[in-house]
């Protein structure tokens, strides 16, 4: 194997799959993704993208075209590779906080009796303290060849930047137990490297908690100021210039101190339960006990999103009619896992009200989880004759929204802005009753 240009396989094909094995192509390498979903494999084959992430389409049209991607079914063809990249979901487990590790067992048990010549497979998935050690042994089982050994090198990726993060990420973290696996996985990321990006190489139980680290810091964070905007509403306060404020000290700074909604998708909420179950196993709870309230706070932001719009409605939701603006959980991504938008489109249809919801990307898969509500393909219809408007994911379709044209269409002027991102004054001055999480 030439240490410059090692050939890549990438086992699993979903977000984070695909994404890793259409931009290593971009970098250079010779990449075969490998999925145990034939419908996935065959739209990926015909150049189309299963979800949506900006830039994603044109490179996998690019390098399905220039030759150097193709993807199989076959675990046996996918071992010819010289490094295997593992990236299979690890969704929260039914009835538990704790992560479901049967994909990544099932891809490691898969591709090891393949493994006929030394190589090394590198786990990417996001997975609780000691699963490394796990699969490790599992590779020793299985696989045929001597000298097969693992790595663990955790993704990064903000869903809407995924492309960016891959090709320039902002550090790379590579849990090996020799120097050969460390050589590796440099000479898979070498054109990454070469551009300056720092390495952090570590073991194997400090490569499997800096993720689940970094996101349980990043939603203590936006669960903070979203606790300060409950005190802010009591007090009369205005969230969004004391977290305007409080950022300017660089030890806190302003990014992910941006009050609203919360957040959700498939990553923090599920990341920050299953490091909660780890703990609990590993007899350290209360080390990460806050966590808990971490995610209740995230919780009632939702909660109370409803109650704002129920107080701008008299305090009742029959028979109103309700636009819903946005069901992706952020703006550019149709990722609707946990999202806060589509739990208060749900919980206010509850109530009796008439909800109409709009996205820009993502009503085909709000429409096959919540068939119950109604859909509608723009904003435009969205608001019509609506007696409530909710801003619930901030994209900028929605961001730059003119009061007054929306204001024509509607029957009645009521907006709850969960995102923080309209000027209040702009809106009030067009006739509108605005409100706002942690807001006077």
């Amino acid at each position: 194997m030439s240490n410059e240009r090692p050939t890549l396989s990438v086992i699993g094909t979903g977000y984070l799959g695909a994404t890793h094995a259409v931009c290593m192509v971009e970098l250079g390498y010779d990449v075969i993704g490998m999925d145990v979903d034939e419908d996935k494999i065959k739209r990926l084959q015909a150049g189309e993208v299963p979800f949506y992430e900006p830039g994603l389409p044109e490179l996998l049209a690019k390098h399905i075209d220039g030759g150097r991607l193709r993807f199989t079914t076959s675990y046996q063809e996918a071992a010819q590779a010289d490094i295997h990249f593992v990236c299979v979901g690890t969704p929260q487990l039914a009835g538990s906080y704790a992560a479901d590790l049967r994909y990544v067992e099932s891809a490691f048990r898969g591709l090891a009796p393949h493994l006929t010549r030394r190589s090394l497979v590198v786990g990417k998935s996001t997975v609780p303290t000691g699963t490394a050690v796990k699969m490790e042994q599992l590779l020793t089982e299985h696989a045929p060849a001597d000298g097969v050994e693992l790595g663990w090198n955790p993704e990064f990726l903000r869903e809407g930047f995924a492309v960016e993060d891959t090709l320039h990420p902002d550090r790379l973290v590579f849990g090996v137990r020799t120097g050969w696996a460390e050589q590796q996985l440099r000479a898979a990321f070498a054109p990454v490297i070469e551009a300056g990006t720092p390495v952090v190489v570590t073991d194997f139980a400090t490569a499997e908690l800096v993720k689940v680290a970094a996101n349980s810091f990043l939603a203590t964070k936006i669960s903070f100021i979203n606790a300060m905007a409950e005190i802010c509403e009591v007090t009369g306060a205005d969230v969004t210039q004391l977290s305007t404020a409080i950022g300017y000290d660089t030890r806190i700074g302003h990014r992910f101190l941006h009050a609203g909604l919360g957040f959700g998708g498939g990553c923090l909420p599920k990341d920050i339960r299953a490091f909660i179950a780890r703990a609990d196993e590993l007899g350290v709870d209360q080390a990460v006990s806050f966590l808990r309230e971490v995610d209740g706070i995230n919780l009632r932001r939702r909660a109370r999103t409803v109650d704002l719009g129920a107080e701008l409605l008299d305090g009742r939701y029959d028979d109103a009619r309700v636009a819903v603006l946005g069901a992706a959980f952020k703006p550019n991504s149709d990722d609707i896992r946990d999202s806060p938008a589509l739990d208060v489109a749900t919980a206010i249809g509850a109530q009796g009200a008439h909800v109409v919801v709009y996205d820009p990307h993502a009503i085909d898969n709000a429409r096959r989880v919540h068939p119950e509500l109604t859909y509608a393909e723009s904003l435009e219809a969205a608001v019509s004759g609506a007696h409530l408007v909710l801003l619930l994911t901030e994209w900028d379709e929605f961001r730059t929204m003119d009061p007054r044209v929306v204001g024509d269409l509607v029957a009645r002027r009521n907006l709850v802005d969960g995102r923080n991102v309209l000027d209040p004054l702009k809106w009030r001055d067009a006739g509108w009753h605005y409100r706002a999480l942690g807001r006077p």
